[in-house]
């Protein structure tokens, strides 16, 4: 590491990555934008998933002022975030067997619908067979992983594959195996993950792309806004009303 301030490091290398995805996953955003747009316009119902600290992206795209309102969190107990006690179950739980299918078949989705799962290694049974059997469902799936791991680690999944491998469209974060951008000598493990700043910007990419695609196809999307402007709860529960079957976090 240079003279230069961690603080100032880790932002220098958070933008690294950000112009690298920018540059790098343009196609593939405008693609996921496409999709989610397509899945708008068709009656489609959106979701998104993600385990531990991945879910952290996933929240930030469910019931957000100036987000889809149609995106729905897909929450498998013990796993969306660390609020589990202890914190490490929800890790044990991101490697059991036939978990991923038993709460898709009691979820909401269905043929047609559109799941963004995020996993940042993509070799943990729950994203890898979430992504599996969805797309056996008809679901059409996104998913958002560092694509790194799976040439320099080892699969969790019976199957012996990852989550870049079921997916109709792969976002790479390009975040280095191990989720540390900085190193000190003073510090014997490297330090300050960016994956949450990276994979989040990555999915509001794929948001904006497809609020104004369905706009330049004549279709108003259905965004939310803050509820501290002014009009904005009438606003809201406009969407609501319109949208209601198709929006899960209000039922």
């Amino acid at each position: 590491m240079s003279d230069s301030k961690p603080a100032d490091q880790f932002i220098d290398a958070a933008i690294g990555l950000l112009q690298r995805v920018r540059t790098e996953e343009a196609e593939n955003i405008e693609a996921a934008g496409t999709l989610l747009a397509d899945t708008v316009e068709s009656g489609g119902r959106l979701f998104a998933f993600g385990a531990g600290h991945s879910s952290l992206a996933a929240q930030d795209i469910v019931y957000r002022a100036g987000g889809l309102a149609l995106m729905n969190l897909l929450a498998v107990p013990g796993v969306v975030g660390v609020d589990v006690m202890p914190a490490t179950l929800g890790s044990a739980l991101e490697r059991v067997d036939g978990l991923a299918s038993a709460v898709l078949h009691s979820s909401p989705l269905r043929d047609g619908d559109a799941l963004v799962i995020i996993s940042l290694s993509g070799r943990n049974a729950l994203p890898v067979e979430m992504a599996m059997t969805a797309r056996a469902l008809g679901i059409r799936v996104i998913g958002v992983t560092s694509v790194a791991y799976a040439s320099e680690t080892k699969s969790r999944h019976t199957s012996g594959t990852y989550l870049k491998d079921h997916c109709d469209i792969v976002l790479d974060s390009k975040i280095a195996i191990g989720d540390a951008e900085l190193t000190l000598d003073t510090i014997p493990a490297p330090f300050a993950p960016a994956s949450t700043v990276v994979t989040s910007a990555l999915l509001q990419a794929v948001m904006a792309t497809a609020a104004a695609t369905l706009a330049a196809r004549g279709i108003e999307p259905p965004l939310l806004r803050s509820g501290n402007v002014d009009g904005g709860h009438d606003w809201n529960n406009r969407v609501f009303e319109k949208y209601g079957d198709r929006i899960f976090y209000r039922h």
